[in-house]
């Protein structure tokens, strides 16, 4: 029997912020409606985004820390601006605030110059289960150079964190790296557990927040991280500008990253002295057009409310539960918490013994675009005994019509894999 779907029409605020997405109003090269599950990977841009970016070049396109003419004095001032943006979005200081190429990079900052300069051997290094390559292999090399030895909290079967252990576990620990949420299952991190008792036991904290700021309200000071990282281009913004929150001592004791020009504070021929922080980790011309526009994604993402876009996703995931849970008697499997207040807007399942490549393939010929394969996260693939999975990640923009597409699409995949 053909369920009735239950799809209700648009809440105008939700009419109002799809129609802000140009490219969700263009069909595929099939004549589909786009549907754009995905977000995980990299979000759509409101139309504000876009036009700041053609503004910044049309309009005042000039390096910026140098130049006394007009433009290049705007171009700083908007730099600087959308700086503090992100110091408010996330509540913090604007001089914690560093500009880097992604939350990768950004990693790979504090685990060059914090790691490098205060870990040794015999000290342990503690991550989980459940991080993603980018807050994994910087740590492995981290450990390789200094000795350091890795440790890991585990995630159940469900990959929940399970902090039985973790007092044992952070004994001699110097450093904990943790995702504030899972890529591959959108499992939120008890951050409120995890942090005070590594700084009980003298450890400093680095949460990759790539997935977390895009979706929850951030609050560094509330949640007493020494570092948070997070890209643009996961919230609204462009790719290739990211944020390192740091705490302001740890920032003036640190070693630069790069070294050139806009990072110095004077230089001779045989010596140099550097900037303060932030700028001392800003060498070279920076991503000036991207960083102002990500400023402009801040400002969307807070008139559109973070309180609003979290209880909008849980919504949709639960409706999405609800709706895919109607192919588990067919052999779709869905890992992660089904929880859709432990979950921030991502699930991972796989349909009977269709590869989700494949089922990637289908999907796409009826316009909806899922992600399929490891998603970064090899080593708890391997943990959980799965070889890949399909993963549908939801944001704002996205509808309850949308994830009767990827119904429709499951059904559609059903028929041709006869299963």
């Amino acid at each position: 029997m053909t369920q009735t779907l239950r799809t209700p029409a648009l809440d105008p605020k939700l009419a109002r912020i799809i129609a802000d997405f140009p490219i969700l109003a263009r069909p595929t090269s099939r004549g589909k409606r786009l549907v754009y599950l995905d977000s995980a990977a990299t979000s759509q841009k409101p139309r504000a985004v876009i036009q700041a970016l053609v503004d910044y070049y049309e309009q005042y396109n000039a390096n910026i820390h140098r130049g006394v003419y007009e433009i290049a004095e705007r171009a700083t001032a908007e730099f600087e601006a959308a700086r503090g943006k992100l110091a408010r979005f996330i509540n913090a200081d604007m001089h914690e605030i560093i500009w880097v190429r992604n939350a990768t990079e950004a990693i790979n900052l504090v685990a060059y110059t914090w790691g490098s300069t205060n870990l040794r051997a015999g000290d342990a290094i503690l991550l989980t289960e459940l991080e993603h390559h980018s807050d994994l292999v910087p740590w492995q090399a981290l450990a390789q150079r200094t000795g350091a030895q890795l440790r890991f909290i585990p995630a159940d079967e469900r990959g929940v964190l399970v902090l039985d252990d973790l007092d044992a576990l952070l004994d001699g620990c110097k450093l904990v790296a943790i995702g504030h949420v899972s890529n591959t299952l959108g499992t939120i991190a008890p951050l409120d557990a995890v942090i005070p008792r590594a700084h009980a036991a003298g450890a400093v904290v680095v949460v990759d927040g790539a997935q977390g700021a895009p979706h929850l309200r951030v609050d560094v000071k509330a949640l007493d991280a020494d570092f948070y990282a997070f890209s643009g281009h996961k919230m609204l913004g462009p790719t290739g500008i990211g944020v390192l929150y740091g705490k302001r001592a740890l920032l003036q004791a640190m070693p630069p990253f790069d070294y050139g020009g806009d990072m110095i504070h004077r230089v001779e021929y045989r010596d140099a002295t550097f900037a303060e922080p932030p700028w001392k980790f800003e060498a070279g011309t920076s991503n000036i057009a991207d960083a102002i526009a990500f400023g402009v994604a801040t400002d969307y993402l807070e008139n559109v409310g973070m309180d609003w876009i979290r209880e909008h996703e849980r919504a949709l995931t639960a409706y999405a539960f609800e709706r895919l849970s109607e192919f588990e008697p067919r052999g779709l499997a869905i890992y992660g918490p089904r929880d859709p207040a432990a979950t921030s807007g991502v699930i991972s399942f796989n349909f009977a013994d269709v590869h989700p490549h494949d089922l990637a393939s289908i999907l796409d010929t009826e316009g909806v675009c899922i992600r399929a394969g490891h998603h970064c996260t090899m080593p708890l693939m391997n943990k959980m005994g799965w070889s890949a999975t399909a993963r549908a990640s939801f944001y704002l923009y996205n509808s309850e019509a949308d994830v009767d597409a990827l119904a429709a699409g499951l059904e559609k995949a059903s028929k041709v894999f006869k299963v």
